[in-house]
């Protein structure tokens, strides 16, 4: 469990970092706009509390309900986040191209109209998104998984964070070490993969609950890979592994694989149309 928070925190606080830093860059060009930079940390600030208040949120949610409610509210917390993630992916294949010059060229629009608000309502977006999306993950995880210590917790964090801020640094100082296409194209497919985990981890949830008819386990591969050892608890829910998958399990692997790979394509044919037509 420990692993997957520093992931997650790791992921998410890079993406923040990267929209921060446009930001941050664009105001320290000129000096003109270094008024902005206030507007910029402002708006740092209140995505960070909105995160935060999402996460209290939640935790009262947990304690108003028992029973079976809590379970349907945390099973419906482990889809939404397996959704959250899957969506992250796909928008930042869409957009990362193109984010910086966008981002640049609102800043130049906003800056010569005055609207300095402009830069602390992009960076409480940016932060909020990624902070509540970290929220949304963590809250489904610990849903699917067993308890966390909270000093595991916290230690999570921290590493997360600080590993974040170190990857920030070195993607900085360009494709010599390590660039942005190869750190986002490796981490989109362990994130796919996590995703898989929680969607696993929910439609067992889903059977156990009886809304899912239980079948009995379709094969055995303990022989390979247990997850109920050590090793193989990580790898199951990093990446919905399991030694005995009952139809449920399979019928989930192959739906979400099947839909991953169509989206796929579809964002490839429309990326290959656009060259077309920026070429022709």
């Amino acid at each position: 469990m420990t692993t997957q928070i520093i992931f997650i925190v790791w992921r998410e606080s890079v993406e923040a970092l990267l929209v921060i830093g446009i930001l941050n860059a664009w105001i320290g060009h000129d000096a003109a706009y270094a008024r902005g930079r206030r507007y910029l940390w402002g708006g740092v600030l209140a995505g960070l509390a909105a995160a935060v208040a999402l996460g209290f949120g939640l935790l009262e949610a947990s304690a108003v309900l028992s029973g079976p409610g809590l379970e349907y509210f945390q099973t419906g917390l482990v889809f939404l986040a397996g959704l959250l993630i899957v969506q992250m992916v796909f928008w930042m294949r869409r957009h990362g191209r193109t984010l910086k010059r966008n981002l640049e060229q609102g800043l130049g629009d906003a800056a010569r109209d005055g609207r300095w608000w402009t830069i602390s309502l992009l960076a409480l977006i940016a932060v909020a998104r990624e902070g509540s999306e970290t929220v949304v993950f963590l809250y489904g995880m610990f849903a699917a998984g067993p308890a966390v210590g909270t000093w595991s917790v916290l230690g999570g964090l921290a590493v997360g964070i600080a590993l974040a801020a170190l990857t920030y640094g070195i993607l900085q100082l360009g494709g010599r070490v390590l660039s942005w296409r190869l750190f986002f194209r490796v981490t989109e497919v362990l994130l796919l993969l996590l995703a898989c985990g929680l969607f696993t981890t929910g439609v067992g949830t889903l059977v156990s609950l009886g809304l899912i008819p239980y079948m009995d386990p379709l094969w055995d591969t303990t022989w390979l890979l247990d997850d109920a050892s050590r090793l193989g608890g990580v790898v199951a829910s990093l990446t919905g592994y399991r030694a005995f998958p009952d139809p449920a399990t399979l019928g989930t692997w192959i739906v979400y694989w099947g839909l991953i790979a169509m989206v796929f394509r579809r964002q490839t044919r429309r990326s290959n149309a656009m060259a077309a037509v920026s070429a022709s």
